[in-house]
């Protein structure tokens, strides 16, 4: 039985952070699987393999990896590299390594070779897991970085690596997880580096605690639910979404190892009978596309969205086929959930939502105030919650220069409304001031992706002598549709009718596709960059 929703008020004012001062997520695990029959995870790839994994089966397997690393001499408190795609040894590494004591830093498997060679520089990495497809590329990077000579790949062992299966074959399934204080750090995750070299974000082991109130909140779990969240392993919505968020309140999740496609997505949704689900926005746009009526997904019951801020448009598409409104989220890669439409809380399409409990999320200016009603300004979280980073690793200035005063402000800009709803503006660095009006690119592309021709934009900021800037929308059309000067004055017209005028594109450029970071978000910096080297000619 489902059990009844709680309003946002009872949850906001009836929270209390309850993080105890020991935590290892590996114990939990543990106490799961005491329930031997109890299922973890439901996988499947691209060539139809299929596995299904139990909490026991879990335990295991990250016992097996837990004493595998104290047997090659990986210390606790070291930092290991876990590349591995969308496979259930991604789960067992993770796992495995937090029982160890290891600082576990995900990355995704599509980094190229300098990427894994700045992580391992930086972090001091001591062991790498990976799969023997990457080998050669992660080689190449470790060509001339000491100290990592532990070396592990999953289908295989070249010369000077370890193989996966065979070291856990040979470590014994029993053990006790390493007891880590709920301060210590656990994980870290590398931001994509939109701008200059990434950030490596440091979290605790309460980080991975607070998230059992993004399961139980905003993805609303419930012991019967089987949960999907489509992200790439490396990110941290793969943290909330496909480990800590169900995990921590035992329930099991989907993972598909393999290329998005829309129709595949829905087949895989309907033949699992998921009944969760989480995308980010990009897929839930191109699935719109699709012709929805031919779907039936009974067993639907909640779904949820991340990574980017979710256009009205879209969430009226999908709640007018299945009857279910997509409940956006706004978290970083530094925090949890800081902000979400919770089940319970009426949904304004396009808001953010209130803040998430437990987080006093409010708009402010350059002196730390809060803003008036619909001001725009940064958004910022007062204190420091145990879901918030515990800093830039070895980047101290970093650190500070994300506080103001006591509060740490997220790089986001954004406003209130006055009955408390939040709206994502935009980044700080991607407001467009044109004429001295101040333009978010989200509005624009919002109302470029309810004209029909278009699949995808985006939208900066163009140098202009007489405006200081003007809108430059780059937009990837639909098959069928032909650029040309009547479709540029076709979309102008069309975003005047759908927000202010003032706000339309005054330029329109059509391209194949969008420059886009490892983990799918609009790279602008590169659309800003090439903008101000033509207009600079």
């Amino acid at each position: 039985m489902i059990a009844p929703r709680r309003t946002y008020d009872e949850l906001k004012n009836g929270f209390r952070w309850q993080v105890p001062e020991d935590f290892n997520f590996g114990a939990l695990i543990d106490a799961w699987a005491t329930d031997r029959s109890r299922v973890a995870l439901y996988w499947e790839d691209e060539a139809g393999h299929r596995e299904r994994w139990t909490f026991w089966d879990l335990k295991q397997a990250s016992n097996r990896f837990m004493n595998a690393l104290a047997g090659l001499g990986v210390p606790s408190g070291a930092p290991l590299l876990v590349m591995l795609p969308r496979v259930p040894a991604w789960q067992v590494a993770v796992v495995g390594g937090l029982k160890h004591g290891a600082i576990v830093i995900p990355c995704t498997a599509s980094l190229r070779a300098k990427d894994v060679a700045y992580r391992a520089r930086h972090s001091g990495a001591r062991a790498i897991v990976t799969a023997i497809d990457l080998v050669p590329e992660v080689e190449a990077a470790l060509a001339d970085i000491p100290g990592l000579d532990v070396r592990i790949a999953l289908g295989g062992a070249p010369a000077g690596w370890h193989d996966f299966d065979a070291i856990l074959a040979r470590a014994a399934a029993t053990g006790v997880p390493a007891r880590t204080r709920t301060d210590a750090p656990a994980l870290c995750f590398y931001t994509s580096g939109t701008t200059k070299e990434p950030k490596a974000v440091l979290h605790t082991h309460a980080y991975v605690f607070a998230h059992r109130y993004t399961g139980d909140y905003w993805l609303d779990l419930q012991r019967t639910d089987l949960h999907w969240t489509t992200s790439d392993t490396g990110w941290a919505k793969a943290a909330y979404g496909v480990l800590f968020g169900p995990w921590m309140n035992g329930v099991p999740v989907f993972m598909f190892n393999g290329r998005f496609d829309p129709e595949r997505e829905f087949d895989l949704l309907a033949r699992y009978e998921v009944s969760v689900f989480c995308a980010p926005p990009t897929e839930y746009r191109l699935l719109v596309k699709q012709d929805l009526a031919r779907w039936r997904l009974p067993r639907l019951r909640h779904c949820a969205g991340a990574g980017e801020p979710l256009n009205p448009e879209v969430i009226h598409a999908w709640h007018d086929t299945f009857g279910l409104l997509i409940h956006d989220g706004y978290g970083q890669t530094e925090t949890t959930l800081l902000a979400a439409n919770l089940p319970g809380l009426p949904i304004r399409p396009g808001s953010m939502g209130k803040p998430f409990p437990g987080h006093d999320v409010r708009v402010i200016g350059d002196d730390g105030e809060e803003l008036g009603a619909d001001d725009v300004g940064d958004l910022a979280v007062r204190g420091h919650p145990p879901s918030l980073f515990r800093e830039y690793w070895k980047d101290p200035d970093e650190t500070a220069a994300c506080r103001r005063g006591e509060w740490y402000v997220t790089g986001d800009r954004g406003r209130r409304d006055a009955d408390g709803y939040l709206w994502f503006v935009s980044r700080a660095d991607d407001v467009i001031i044109s004429a001295g009006y101040r333009i978010g690119p989200f509005e624009v592309e919002s109302a470029l992706l309810e004209h029909p021709a278009v699949v995808e934009s985006a939208v900066v900021a163009s140098p202009d002598p007489v405006r200081g800037e003007l809108v430059k929308a780059f937009v990837v059309l639909r098959p069928g549709h032909l650029p040309g000067d009547a479709l540029v004055r076709e979309l102008q017209e069309h975003v005047k009718r759908v927000t202010a005028p003032y706000k339309y594109p005054r330029e329109i450029e059509f391209v194949d596709g969008l420059p886009k970071t490892v983990s799918g978000k609009i790279r602008r910096v590169d659309l800003r960059a090439r903008e101000q080297a033509k207009k600079s000619r």
